[in-house]
This record gives structure tokens, sequence and C-alpha cells, in this order.
């Protein structure tokens, strides 16, 4: 009996050893008019393997992609699709540098950040007001998910002030969403933040004996 670790390994395990097994005997048909009918075939039997698939734009292209692939490249066949380069498809993708963030309060994030300087880029008019509240208020909420219990609106105002270096400040006659109300919407966007105690009373058994009638 022969095991699948003693044997070749598979390219694509997706697609199973039977394909690959035909993709090597494509190989190996010296007739192209035969080979290409061959590949014609085992693309048909790739789109069968996949057919909730078939929507999807260019998911022919990629099937003889993976033709190619399974046979390592080396493959002589008419195909509707440009050859695949193997230097491209291995070439690995560049490091991702990761930002330079300099957030002063972590719990606001560096979005709200972002959304202080466009406030402060914003033309002065009623949709600039409408902006402060809007990001004061969210500073709020942000700042209740770190915090709890409680939060002076006093400190939310200052900290707008400072990230703006002054340029933002309190809208005359506006206040902001109340703290409970804040909170039960936090609660309610975290579920996984909610008491697990429900209707329990001091004092009361959780598991009451059960009484017989004599």
């Amino acid at each position: 009996m022969i095991y699948n670790t003693k044997r070749k390994a598979l390219v694509l395990p997706e697609y199973g050893r039977g394909i690959q097994e035909m993709v090597d005997h494509i190989k190996a048909i010296e007739n192209k008019e035969e080979r290409n009918l061959a590949a014609q075939s085992v693309i048909k039997v790739m789109g069968q393997m996949n057919p909730h698939l078939r929507d999807v734009a260019d998911f022919t292209h990629k099937l003889w992609d993976h033709l190619y692939i399974m046979a390592d490249y080396e493959l002589d066949v008419d195909s509707p699709y440009p050859t695949p380069v193997k230097e491209e498809i291995m070439r690995k993708p560049e490091k991702m540098r990761y930002p330079n963030l300099d957030v002063a309060y972590r719990y606001y994030g560096i979005v709200l950040q972002d959304m202080i300087k466009k406030a402060i880029d914003w033309p002065e008019g009623e949709e600039k007001i409408a902006l402060i509240k809007s990001t004061a208020n969210l500073m709020k909420r942000f700042y209740l998910k770190w915090n709890r219990d409680s939060v002076n609106d006093d400190v939310i105002w200052n900290h707008l002030k400072e990230l703006s270096n002054g340029k933002l400040t309190k809208p005359d006659d506006f206040e902001l969403t109340d703290t409970l109300e804040l909170i039960k919407a936090n609660n309610l966007t975290n579920p996984n933040q909610r008491s697990s105690k429900k209707n329990y009373k001091p004092g009361q058994r959780k598991n009451k004996r059960k009484t017989h009638s004599r």
C-alpha cells in the first residue's frame, strides 16, 4: 500500500491527486492537438469542482493559470490567456511599512485624530460646527469604552482643544450626549461587556429545593 506521504507533494492540494495525475499525463502527450484537447477537458473538470465560482470574474483565466502551475510551467498548449511567468507568480510581495503613529490618547485612535484635522481645515459655517459636535460626541463614546464609569464633559472639550492645537472649541449652547446613554449604547455594541448577572437578588439561592406535599 502506498501512502500519500511517500508520493509526490501536490502543488495545489485543493484539486486533489486525480487532477494532478491528469496534468502530468498531459505533459507526457507528444501530439500537440491531443494535448490541447486533454487540457481543455481537464479545465472543464476543474471548473466542475468549483461550480459556485463560475460567476466570478476571470474564473476561467484562473483555471488556466492553475493548470500551468500544477504543470510546473512546463506545458506547451494553446491557452486563450497569456502564459503565466513563474518568476512573477513566485515573487514575494514587498514588506508593508507600518505607519509611525503619534497618538496622544490611544483610546481615541488615529481615525478620530484624522477627523479632528478635517474639522480644522473645514470652512467656517454650520457644517463645521456639526462636525465638531459629532467629533466631540464620538470622543466621549470612545473615552467611555476605555473608562466605563463616567467622564466629565470638560475633559472631552479640553482634549479636543489640545488635539486641535486650540483651533476647535466647544460650540455655544451645546451639550454632549448624556453619559448613561452612551454607556448603554456601548454595551449594546459590545455584548461581551454586559454583566452576566440577570435578575439576581442578594440572599436568593440559585437552586431552590423542591418542596413535597405531605
